[in-house]
């Protein structure tokens, strides 16, 4: 088959795949869906006018030209039918989990029964491979079978409700079709704030670094990747957390006079831990009474008369969301 749309979660993998010389046509999916609101909408197009406005709004892009990006990516999805095979090539992290969730959903809908669909999902960070290492994975292509594409819906749709509930009780099943995946949703539910002291893991992780000692911004970020099993935060999001942190109404930490946090971050920017935060750190103050939470996750949209907190002391066998 020559006629071939490889689908993947961003260009820096398209571009090993092309060096690769890898056939086909190429759709990278840039959307980082574990930021910002993902609720339910009645089609593909509706949702990614949301995500358009969000990514702009967060500054990530200029409105227009992200408009034009979802367009276009969103009409070659569409256009599937004029391939004979569609690939998804994905990773076992939490940004490429979801991306693959919402790609099998829409597949689940609208494949048409002419394309051959298959899937390279491993544990291997695709935009780090080399052209030869690229080129290796079509030993792990399987075909998408009805049970990935049931599960993918089914955990597409609870991702997307307006609270947690759905999406911890799928850690009740069995999620083996998509091997990945379990540990996609326990990522996903340790974002939401910790019943011991209101901080996400990430903020948990970020703020712990900086009482240890690391005061640049870059390697308090380089420690926070090495902390993760499965590497999925780049640093806009991660700056956003430090922001947070810089900006509530008692700080957790501060910077120099005169200093405000850039990126990429220059040496003069040396973040330092207050008392405020080391008491949020150690549980004697609660960072939801520091800074109200407004923040979605998926469909939930936390705020200040909508908190949902996360107890990851026994995650698989119990989960305890709490509505507050």
């Amino acid at each position: 088959m020559g006629n071939i749309l490889n689908i993947t979660n961003g260009d820096c993998a398209v571009e090993i795949m092309q060096q690769a010389g890898i056939a086909g046509e190429f759709l990278p999916w840039r959307d980082v869906l574990h930021e910002g609101p993902v609720p339910e909408t009645s089609s593909l197009e509706s949702l990614s006018k949301i995500r358009v406005g969000f990514i702009a709004e967060k500054g990530w892009g200029e409105l227009e030209a992200v408009s034009k990006s979802f367009i276009e990516r969103d009409e070659l999805l569409s256009s599937h039918h004029n391939y004979d095979k569609v690939i998804l090539w994905f990773e076992h992290d939490l940004y490429d989990q979801l991306q693959l969730l919402q790609i099998l959903d829409w597949f689940q809908e609208h494949k048409a029964e002419q394309v051959s669909l298959s899937l390279i999902c491993t544990e291997q960070y695709l935009g780090l491979l080399s052209p030869d290492e690229m080129s290796s994975l079509f030993k792990y292509e399987t075909p998408v079978d009805d049970a990935q594409l049931k599960l993918a819906k089914q955990a597409w749709a609870a991702f997307r409700e307006p609270t947690p509930e759905e999406w911890s009780a799928l850690l009740q099943q069995d999620t083996s079709a998509l091997p990945f995946l379990e540990g996609a949703i326990i990522r996903m539910l340790e974002e939401f704030p910790s019943q011991f002291n209101g901080l996400s893991r990430t903020e948990q992780q970020a703020l712990s670094i900086i009482a240890a000692g690391e005061q640049r911004p870059g390697k308090v970020f380089g420690g926070n990747q090495t902390l993760e099993d499965r590497v999925f935060m780049g640093d806009t999001g991660f700056w956003d957390i430090l922001r947070s942190f810089l900006t509530s109404s008692s700080p957790l930490v501060t910077l120099p006079a005169g200093k405000r946090l850039t990126l990429p971050s220059t040496p003069d920017q040396a973040l330092m831990i207050t008392p405020e935060g080391k008491a949020v750190l150690s549980g004697k103050r609660n960072w939801l009474e520091i800074k109200a939470p407004d923040r979605w996750i998926g469909g939930v949209h936390l705020t200040r008369d909508n908190v949902w907190t996360w107890d990851g002391a026994d995650v698989i066998e119990h989960l305890p969301l709490l509505g507050a």
